[in-house]
């Protein structure tokens, strides 16, 4: 490598003797993509890109320009161009280019410019890998994401997927009058999910500041305000491990919708997925790791217990402490790994991630979990212990997690105190209590639902990608070296 990488630098050092700018700012604004200029046949057409593949020597030379838009094959030769080909034989694949010439098809009918002039825009010093799809390059593919959206169409059509993905949800929800907003990152008390954050320090505020875990709790401030439709596409931060479907990093839409309940919200729900999907995919089935699922609604659904009983005929109604957990699970001679895992809630997390969603295929609806699991959610007035909730199942994993929204601030502050004395046992990821939002509560928030989807997760599912990295451009990655 190092031997090519002085190749390129001697031949820099040519084109600067030559008096040439080898990182020169033309203006190119009225260039042609590679796409319009394969449809300009015997007109004059100019182009810019990066040289992708270079055949030919001394007098001749063809070569593949690339660029966003897709590639066209140039032609160089000695006739047209004289001298100026002495530069040419200075080019290296990976070279930024820009060429002007009439278009045309060669005798075997591909789409040509016989270049009559160019100019070299940025010289490539690093030769571009020739296989860059091996196992033993994946980690660095994550690391140089620009080399891999060079060389990877692949990869550049994940990430043009996910853009369509955000903008098409951002289409439906602004279409049904939902208002898009910014809330702070930086936060001074963390909330809205039970996660363990990232902690800085505001120097000039001289206190300790957390990034958000979750939005949650400011939006539902905008509701108490009468924004009674709001949403935010935000980058949100857990300080908790790295796996196929996480990231410390993430990004993640939330919605919350006032005056309706969470019955209606699945209807909502299933109205946003079909037409991201259909928008996406161009049908309703999509295809993850080998299984097909169909999105024609209406989701099925099936209760959290009902759930978990079918798959470990463990009934969850009659567990009402963390002792009768741990007799059923006894009883039942399952194996479940509770190192770390504090409260009836968490349990039953821990139970139901381990027995009973990795073989739940869906596209399916769990709804009503144990009120014990999620603390900002709305007790089911005709049964206390189950909270009025649903997640989006498919391929065994989350898509999303919603669910009538606690506005009584009496049983909010309760359910909070409760949190704190599972943080006093050890659990690190209880949920703090937030003096504010009880007092935003307090001004009365009307009846609402809300709704959080994880973009990453859900672009990794409709582009058949095995794990997270594969969808976000930068993923975390311990430091080189």
């Amino acid at each position: 490598m190092s031997d090519l990488i002085q190749q390129r630098q001697e031949k820099l050092q040519k084109l600067k003797s030559l008096g040439l700018d080898p990182y020169p700012q033309p203006n190119l604004v009225n260039r042609d993509s590679t796409q319009v200029a394969s449809s300009k046949i015997d007109q004059t057409a100019t182009v810019a890109g990066r040289l992708m593949l270079l055949r030919g020597h001394g007098k001749i030379l063809f070569a593949d320009l690339q660029d966003f838009s897709g590639k066209i094959q140039v032609f160089f030769e000695q006739n047209t161009l004289g001298e100026k080909m002495e530069q040419v034989k200075l080019f290296d694949i990976g070279d930024i280019v820009t060429v002007t010439g009439i278009v045309f098809k060669t005798t075997a009918g591909e789409i040509t410019i016989r270049v009559s002039d160019f100019q070299i825009l940025a010289k490539n010093l690093r030769p571009l890998p020739e296989k860059w799809h091996g196992l033993t390059d994946t980690e660095e593919c994550y690391r140089q994401r620009y080399v891999d959206l060079i060389v990877n169409a692949e990869s550049r059509q994940v990430f043009l997927t996910r853009t369509k993905i955000l903008s098409s949800m951002r289409q439906f929800l602004d279409d049904h009058g939902f208002l898009e907003v910014e809330t702070p990152i930086l936060q001074p008390v963390y909330g809205g999910a039970s996660a363990k954050p990232f902690i800085t320090k505001h120097n000039e505020l001289d206190q300790e500041m957390y990034l958000r875990i979750s939005d949650e709790l400011y939006l539902k401030r905008l509701v108490v305000g009468g924004f009674e439709k709001v949403y935010e596409v935000s980058r949100d931060f857990r300080n908790e491990g790295v796996s196929r479907f996480h990231n410390p990093e993430f990004t993640q839409i939330e919605f919350y919708y006032a005056y309706i309940d969470y019955q209606e919200l699945m209807k909502f729900t299933e109205e946003l997925i079909v037409d991201v999907v259909k928008k996406v995919k161009g049908n309703l089935q999509v295809v993850f790791q080998g299984k097909t699922l169909d999105f024609t609604p209406p989701f099925k659904k099936l209760s959290f217990k009902d759930a978990i009983l079918e798959k470990t005929k463990i009934d969850i109604d009659l567990i009402k402490t963390e002792a009768d957990f741990l007799k059923s699970i006894q009883d039942s001679k399952l194996k479940l790994d509770l190192n770390g895992v504090v409260g009836l809630g968490a349990m039953f997390d821990a139970l139901y991630k381990e027995y009973v969603r990795p073989y739940l295929e869906g596209p399916l609806f769990i709804t009503d979990y144990p009120s014990e699991m999620i603390a900002l959610a709305k007790r089911k007035p005709e049964n206390p212990s189950k909270i009025a909730s649903f997640q989006l199942i498919a391929c065994g994993t989350e898509l999303l997690k919603a669910y009538n929204e606690l506005n009584d601030p009496k049983d909010q502050h309760d359910r909070w105190v409760d949190e704190e004395t599972l943080a006093k046992k050890g659990a690190e990821n209880a949920m703090q209590l937030d003096t504010d939002y009880l007092r935003a509560l307090e001004y009365g928030m009307p009846p609402t639902s809300g709704w959080g989807m994880g973009i990453d997760r859900f672009t990794q599912f409709l582009t058949d990608s095995p794990t997270i990295k594969d969808v976000i451009l930068f993923p975390a990655m311990r430091q080189e070296g």
